[in-house]
């Protein structure tokens, strides 16, 4: 299961948006297999364009997405951080990631020095990372744990939402078979109780005969009789049959309702 097959994605996308918007820090959400299932919000040139853009920084920067929690420091020097989307039962399903930012203002000549190491240029770096926005380190804190937490609760009221869904589907699929399962109970019902008339037919019918043949027919007379109380026993069944099949008609149209 990935978020996308129960959340609004647009809905998604318009949180992390309007949030970008506030707050002016970049970030992405990504599903569990480590695939962007978002707009890609605020994100600055030093770190898409020349970070990321060189093999060795990317490199770095994939391990960070990957083992980054809460909010920390990058290989490059920035304010990152990394929150779980989770299910209500804390099933992993993903992270929301991002942050881009400085926490005070920066020491160029630690930058160009890690420029140099990466073989990025440094004229260029220093260029982009001046663009780079300065915030606390608090104010990055509460910023990625509000982001985190809007979004999980909206994860977890769609999951809920899909999940008594998809409880209702098969609970209206279990009313409608047990309602035809019912209704030929009923037609079997209703041909047991013609066999047991037909029964007492044949066992009156035998008790007469039975009665003309005098002696000789005193044996049948017994299993004639035998018979007649088997068909009432069986007409009285197939009565409570009915009867406790009505009450569970009953029930399931409740239900229903």
């Amino acid at each position: 299961m990935k978020i996308q097959d129960f959340c609004d994605m647009e809905k998604f996308n318009d949180i992390m948006v309007q949030w970008g918007k506030a707050t002016g820090l970049a970030t992405v959400a990504v599903g569990a297999d480590g695939e962007y299932i978002s707009d890609c919000i605020n994100f600055t040139d030093f770190c898409i364009k020349y970070t990321r853009g060189n093999e060795e920084g990317c490199r770095r920067c994939v391990k960070n997405d990957q083992e980054g929690e809460g909010v920390y420091e990058c290989h490059a020097g920035l304010m990152d951080f990394g929150i779980p989307l989770t299910l209500p039962d804390g099933t992993v399903m993903g992270s929301v990631i991002g942050g881009q930012v400085l926490p005070e203002k920066p020491d160029e000549q630690k930058f160009r020095d890690y420029a140099r190491e990466l073989g990025i240029d440094e004229d260029k770096y220093i260029k982009a990372l001046r663009k780079v926005s300065v915030k606390t380190r608090e104010e990055i804190e509460a910023s990625a744990h509000m982001l985190g937490d809007v979004l999980n609760m909206y994860i977890h009221s769609c999951y809920s939402e899909a999940t008594n869904g998809r409880m209702l589907e098969h609970m209206t699929a279990g009313i409608k078979d047990a309602a035809e399962l019912i209704e030929d109970i009923n037609k079997i019902n209703s041909k047991i109780s013609g066999f047991g008339g037909k029964q007492k037919i044949l066992a009156l019918n035998a008790s007469i005969e039975a009665a003309r043949a005098g002696e000789a027919g005193r044996g049948f007379a017994v299993v004639a009789q035998e018979v007649q109380n088997l068909a009432s026993e069986m007409s009285s069944s197939a009565a409570a049959i009915n009867a406790e099949l009505t009450k569970l008609t009953d029930t399931i149209e409740k239900i229903s309702e």
